[in-house]
């Protein structure tokens, strides 16, 4: 960092560019980050005025700095919130300012002026465009088949027999379900993206809540041998939310049987103060260079279906509880997920 004074600072460890002015408009602090952003040389812009060092026009091409009048304007002006404006070379950069008065109302006696480079933003708004092209393709099958079953079951409710009509209403539900579960995936990333996930904690049975989902996966058509569940001793009790916890499970589960193959191995052990729960597969796995991209959004296997978010989704539920999550090559070859959950205690419920 560059600073007028020459005192040491720790401007240079923010992430963000910051360009301070004293009370004259004259530039007494530039960091390392505003001078990538901007392409100044940061020791030649100390001393300058500030209008001189940042020139920032509106997206309108009008400047910026007569527009604002940090240092004769309304004294009730703090700052400015952040707006995009463009720098001489063109480049867009997010700008935030600030006006430090000694006393309220009284003269300016600082301006700090924040800058970010858009990148981190388009990123951003690429990932939400992602998001809302992949839902929307994902929850135009079912709707298509809904919307046509029950055309065709209005239409001509007297030409099909009992078995069709069940048939069709059941295909029905089941596409209703999927649309469902999409939408509770979109609820479950807008909550963890905005640090808003709510975790409602009671005590769970961890090991019976892995037999409950492996026996729901037998009722549902999957082999009983198929299954291997170890449930060593010593497992703690555990205040944790029991509906995210299950949604964990389910999906790990769905995962190991879909797209592993042969026996599916869950492990229930203490770790620490908490608990352990191993899933393992028999199938291909997951090559070593892909394992660091499983929990990113839109990460799918080779094989097409789905949405892509359930592993970000698990990773986030997880981590809402203070645990961790990770993934490796089970003995077998197959997919290896281990998440570890604290026990927590009462104080943590909600």
């Amino acid at each position: 960092m560059t600073r007028g004074n020459g005192r040491p600072d720790d401007f240079d460890d923010l992430p963000d560019g910051v360009v301070v002015a004293d009370e004259n408009g004259t530039v007494v602090v530039i960091n390392r980050a505003a001078g990538r952003i901007t392409g100044l040389d940061a020791a030649a812009a100390i001393g300058k005025d500030l209008e001189d060092v940042l020139p920032l026009e509106g997206l309108d091409g009008r400047a910026w700095w007569p527009c604002v009048h940090p240092y004769d304007g309304l004294t009730s002006v703090t700052g400015h919130p952040e707006r995009n404006l463009l720098l001489p070379d063109g480049t867009e950069v997010l700008v935030t300012s600030r006006y430090v008065r000694d006393e309220p109302r009284g003269p300016v006696q600082r301006v700090v002026v924040c800058l970010r480079d858009t990148r981190h933003r388009a990123r951003e708004e690429l990932s939400r465009a992602e998001l809302v092209s992949t839902v929307a393709h994902e929850l135009r099958s079912p709707l298509t088949s809904v919307k046509g079953f029950t055309s065709t079951l209005l239409a001509k409710w007297e030409r099909f027999s009992d078995d069709q009509k069940r048939l069709m209403l059941e295909t029905v539900n089941a596409d209703a379900d999927r649309v469902t579960r999409l939408i509770t995936e979109l609820l479950d990333i807008a909550r963890i993206d905005s640090g808003r996930l709510t975790v409602r904690r009671q005590v769970v049975d961890i090991a019976r809540v892995v037999d409950r989902h492996v026996a729901g996966m037998v009722a549902a058509g999957q082999d009983e041998s198929r299954f291997d569940v170890q449930v060593h001793d010593g497992l703690p009790e555990l205040w944790v939310d029991a509906d995210k916890l299950d949604q964990v499970l389910a999906n790990l589960l769905e995962n190991a049987v879909r797209h592993g193959g042969g026996k599916v191995t869950i492990v229930v052990e203490p770790d620490g103060d908490g608990a352990a729960v191993t899933v393992m597969d028999e199938g291909e796995g997951i090559p070593d260079e892909l394992q660091d991209r499983v929990f990113t959004r839109f990460w799918r296997s080779g094989r097409r279906g789905g949405t892509g978010l359930g592993l970000y989704i698990v990773r986030g539920l997880v981590e809402a509880h203070g645990g961790r999550i990770e993934v490796g090559r089970a003995p077998s070859g197959g997919a290896r997920f281990r998440f570890v959950l604290p026990a927590a205690t009462p104080d943590f419920a909600e």
